[in-house]
């Protein structure tokens, strides 16, 4: 039986790798890389079959060794820090996870929700110092019961917020360029409404959109200055869909109420960044998807990819970023 090398351009615990290799295929090995390094990874692709992509950026460089490569498989849905062009001049499909982390990841929105409006991390670092902010949190914090929650992109992460919030006795809104089907929004009770509506209506933006030309900086000065004073904002998705300078700007000022981020402009986040500073602000180290309970399934879609690839079967179309057919007329 023949042996297919996967390099994973990621440098994931080893509780993780250990999990991910119990659910290898037969006849597949896995390495991993000690880092994010560029050098690094040039090495390991050089004789790799199939390449799993983390949260690493993947460029040409790399891909110009990367001879043997049948696959350049995601761990996730984020592709915005794939060279989708090289990895096309070069005939490498490309497939994401689709669905894959939307559990997690949700959950991740709904506790930032949660942990912004009840100010969790700022009572829990002021309880350990030895100050009980029993009267003052009053003032603070606000219920999420009873709000309007404005969803920024409606694919499986958000649907799987939308039913994660059933419970809260809130309103559901979202914008997306692709309306969902009438039987979607009824069983998730959500509706459509217009950019500018989100805005304005909305007590929670929580963000789900990919990063495209289209998306980057759409949270912007112009569009924070129509939130409502009393709104937070929710990233779990990509950071350069907000522009950093404005939202900072709009959380010093009280023009919105605060913010739970999980991705940011430069990752890993700086050590000097103005949001650390700011006691209205929950940010955690863009791990929505970063729960040990879901690794086996995710490595599981993405080894199916790969053996699909294999058997010549063609993926399945959610996962399709760049297709077997694309590459082939390139």
């Amino acid at each position: 039986m023949s042996t297919y090398m996967v390099s994973c351009l990621e440098n994931f615990a080893p509780s993780v790798q250990e999990a991910m290799r119990g659910v290898l295929p037969p006849g597949f090995e896995i390495r991993f890389a000690a880092s994010l390094d560029e050098d690094e990874h040039i090495k390991l692709v050089s004789d790799s079959d199939f390449l799993l992509i983390g949260g690493g950026h993947l460029t040409d460089k790399i891909l110009q060794n990367a001879n043997r490569a049948r696959l350049i498989q995601k761990w996730g849905i984020g592709i915005d820090k794939i060279d989708l062009q090289a990895a096309k001049a070069r005939g490498i499909p490309v497939a994401i996870t689709a669905g894959a982390n939307a559990t997690p990841v949700a959950e991740l929105a709904v506790a930032l929700m949660l942990s912004v409006f009840r100010r969790i991390p700022y009572a829990d670092r002021n309880l350990r110092a030895g100050r009980w902010l029993k009267p003052e949190m009053r003032t603070l914090c606000r219920n999420l019961g009873g709000k309007t929650i404005g969803l920024l992109g409606f694919g499986a992460i958000a649907k799987m917020v939308a039913k994660r919030l059933s419970g809260f006795d809130v309103r559901i809104i979202y914008h997306d360029i692709h309306k969902a089907d009438t039987e979607t929004e009824s069983k998730l009770n959500a509706h459509a409404v217009s950019f500018e509506e989100l805005l304005t209506q909305s007590d929670v933006i929580s963000i789900h959109t990919p990063l495209s030309a289209s998306t980057r900086r759409m949270i912007n000065a112009e569009a924070l200055s129509k939130m409502k004073s009393t709104a937070i904002i929710v990233n779990t998705a990509r950071g350069g869909i907000v522009d950093e300078d404005a939202l900072y700007k709009a959380l010093t000022t009280g023009a919105i109420l605060g913010a739970g981020l999980d991705s940011f402009d430069t990752e890993p986040l700086p050590g000097d960044s103005p949001f650390l500073a700011l006691d209205n602000v929950v940010v955690t180290p863009h791990a929505g998807g970063g729960v040990l309970d879901n690794v086996e399934n995710v490595t599981r879609h993405a080894f199916a990819n790969m053996l699909r690839i294999l058997n010549n079967e063609d993926l399945k179309p959610a996962d399709i970023i760049v297709s077997q057919v694309e590459v082939a007329k390139h």
